[in-house]
């Protein structure tokens, strides 16, 4: 299992919308990863499980998408993925063991919209 490394990636303005599905077919083409994953198409989510990375469902909390043909962090993605972690990850499997860390990840995101995350949130 593994948190993704910090890309510090630009953000995309923050009233553009989120559409997880189509980001997702998006990132792959961007990655040249339609036959597969790749690193390229790692860097675009928070998390993955490291024992099945060939395997496209071994990646969650997508947080990027392809702006004029560069990923970038979407502010609506990144709150979705707060959201879930949030909310006890609602229904995303990880590990307890690596919470803290995704949490840490996406408060770096919320930073740099000059947001905090809802875990850091009175």
């Amino acid at each position: 299992m593994a948190v993704t490394s910090f890309q510090d990636l630009p953000l995309a303005d923050r009233d553009r919308e989120w559409d997880g599905d189509a980001a997702e077919k998006r990132v792959r083409a961007w990655a040249d990863a339609e036959d597969g994953p790749n690193e390229k198409y790692r860097d675009a989510h928070v998390w993955y499980d490291a024992d099945n990375k060939d395997n496209f469902t071994a990646y969650k909390l997508l947080i990027a998408d392809v702006v004029d043909g560069k990923l970038h962090a979407v502010p609506r993605g990144v709150m979705a993925a707060g959201n879930v972690m949030q909310g006890g990850r609602g229904g995303v499997d990880l590990p307890d063991s690596d919470a803290d860390r995704v949490k840490s990840h996406l408060a770096k995101y919320y930073a740099k919209m000059g947001d905090e995350a809802p875990w850091q949130r009175d």
